[in-house]
């Protein structure tokens, strides 16, 4: 298993994911979305498994504008330039993903 976690550090649904997985002695690598943000490619790769609207955190401030850009790349955009938009946590395996807390799923990974 290559784990990553991407999370905000006072996320408790983030916390919840890091738990279960040391748990279970399963090395993961925590990437904090505040400080470093996701990359275009990662975004991409995690888009393959969950729909873009299923990422999108509907609690954040700025959500409602989303619902008014047109293109689904101006979406994109917006969420690089402001990775706090997501929600989390968004724990990627290899080429699938999840988004939320989701111990049900990651599971079927061991």
């Amino acid at each position: 298993m290559n784990i990553q976690i991407f999370g905000k550090s006072k996320c408790f649904e983030t916390k919840k994911a890091e738990r279960y997985f040391k748990e279970r002695r399963v090395k993961y690598q925590y990437i904090d979305l505040n400080k470093y943000g996701i990359s275009k490619g990662e975004l991409n790769s995690v888009m393959r498994s969950v729909k873009l609207e299923e990422l999108i955190d509907e609690k954040h401030p700025d959500a409602v504008l989303l619902q008014y850009l047109a293109y689904p790349q101006d979406k994109i955009e917006k969420i690089l330039d402001n990775p706090t938009l997501l929600k989390t946590p968004i724990v990627r395996n290899g080429k699938v993903a999840t988004v939320g807390n989701q111990p049900e799923v990651w599971k079927s990974w061991e």
